[in-house]
């Protein structure tokens, strides 16, 4: 028997609810932000019922929905994006102490990526997908998915490297053929 949207829709809150919040926080760095995109791409997804979901369709639907929004977001507000962290604090994490100072750099670090890097880096390392997963979650081709992955990589490297080099100064034996890849 075929389950209503309705079901689906409930059961996609209850089940999987808190992971696409997550993965919209890890999108924006904002918990209200993540909050309201998750809604709104559930109201976009469930809003008319016009045909049959399974519960991973639906969830990769409303995935997409928040990734979408995200982009225009992005689009619309380019500037304000890039100076937003000046204006306001981040939203506090609940993670152990000792690593809490790492994680938010590192969410910060990936929200300064482009939108379809962070979301790639996201989906592919923090929900552990493949690249093949990763590319028809999004709809994009793996080799989309591949080269994202590497230029979010080597944009979160190289970011890395030169906060390292700013802040605990630059080993003055090293030379550039040291570097480990």
């Amino acid at each position: 028997m075929a389950r209503s949207w309705d079901d689906v829709a409930t059961q996609l809150v209850v089940e999987r609810g808190d992971a696409l919040t997550r993965y919209a926080y890890l999108l924006t760095g904002d918990a209200d932000d993540a909050a309201d995109l998750v809604q709104d791409a559930l109201v976009r997804t469930f809003g008319s019922p016009r045909f049959q979901l399974t519960l991973p369709r639906a969830e990769a639907y409303v995935r997409r929905a928040v990734l979408n929004a995200v982009i225009d977001r992005s689009r619309r507000d380019g500037t304000w994006r890039r100076v937003r962290h000046l204006a306001v604090a981040p939203a506090p994490v609940d993670v152990p102490q000792d690593r809490s100072d790492v994680r938010i750099d590192l969410m910060r670090r990936i929200r300064s990526l482009a939108p379809r890097q962070a979301a790639c880096i996201v989906l592919r390392y923090y929900d552990d997908l493949t690249v093949d997963q990763v590319a028809r979650t999004l709809g994009l081709s793996s080799g989309a998915v591949k080269r994202y992955l590497s230029d979010g990589l080597r944009a979160l490297s190289s970011s890395i490297e030169a906060s390292d080099g700013a802040t605990v100064g630059a080993d003055p034996n090293r030379t550039e053929d040291d570097h480990v890849s």
